[in-house]
């Protein structure tokens, strides 16, 4: 390996390992720990995998109502149970988030403004997500409260 060559390499090794972060301080390694576009992304991915297995269980259960009727009225006897219930809200929460994102990607993909704004898009469907959010898991959980707590119909 030439001298110019040896000497680039260290040079980035060194670069590597102490970095500057936003406020001037110097921190060690090279740990990135991304930005919200970055987890964004990622958890749409992981938003549409949960949505595609949530989808193929959907398919297999109610297939079974054809195979044994008995068992389709057992397992739908424990989706009223108040664990199912918060798995429920979780799904909405994943589908919710999917989709808004989805409407951002899109619009950054194919407006032309949209990579500009992409960062002012993505605070706006996190607030949708929770407008929508809150009101539909107080709905949505208010029989299994009333049922752990109120005792009641």
């Amino acid at each position: 390996m030439s001298t110019t060559a040896s000497t680039a390499a260290e040079g980035a090794e060194s670069h590597a390992a102490v970095r500057s972060d936003r406020t001037g301080t110097s921190r060690r390694g090279t740990f990135y720990r991304g930005d919200p576009g970055m987890w964004s992304w990622v958890l749409h991915r992981v938003t549409g995998v949960l949505t595609f297995f949530f989808l193929f269980v959907h398919v297999l259960d109610t297939a079974l109502v054809r195979v044994s009727p008995d068992s389709y009225d057992a397992v739908i006897e424990t989706y009223k149970t108040p664990l199912v219930n918060l798995l429920e809200v979780a799904l909405v929460g994943a589908v919710l988030y999917h989709a808004l994102n989805g409407i951002r990607v899109m619009l950054v993909d194919f407006w032309s403004r949209g990579p500009r704004l992409q960062r002012q898009m993505l605070w706006t469907i996190i607030g949708i997500w929770v407008v929508v959010m809150v009101p539909g898991t107080y709905v949505m959980l208010e029989r299994t409260v009333r049922e752990l707590f109120g005792g009641g119909n």
